[in-house]
């Protein structure tokens, strides 16, 4: 597992796939929070068109080439962990530096894991980003 403190001190742009327009729900609330810590936040929901004031991606492969996405911070079902962790390394592929995985508490599966590790991403799971920034960063 990579350095979280480091991590998240050198990252500035966080895709929350998942993320939900709804402000009783968990990635809503994170993103809120990254937000209000400085990062830039990229939600990314298909049902969605946008939430905190902010245009939502269907996909990763639609943010544009352009945006550097430093962290994929995923709140998906397990079951789709390992296809959400399969576009974040085609997101790798149009960009300068790869970005770390952080699959959200609960929804880490071994097959995530080893795909986000064949690629050489960074993965982190059973760790709730927003916990982890408030103790270490915060």
């Amino acid at each position: 597992m990579p350095d979280l403190k480091a991590l998240l001190e050198d990252s500035s742009t966080i895709a929350v796939v998942g993320c939900s327009d709804r402000p009783e729900r968990d990635s809503y609330q994170i993103a809120k929070y990254l937000l209000d810590a400085g990062y830039t936040v990229i939600p990314v929901n298909p049902n969605i068109n946008g939430t905190l004031g902010l245009d939502s991606y269907p996909d990763l492969a639609s943010i544009p080439d352009d945006v550097e996405v430093d962290i994929v911070n995923i709140f998906r079902r397990p079951s789709a962990a390992a296809e959400m962790v399969r576009d974040a390394v085609s997101r790798a592929g149009v960009q300068e530096k790869a970005p770390a995985v952080w699959v959200q508490l609960g929804v880490h599966t071994p097959e995530a894991e080893s795909v986000a590790r064949e690629a050489g991403l960074d993965y982190v799971s059973e760790h709730c980003i927003r916990v982890v920034h408030e103790v270490r960063l915060g």
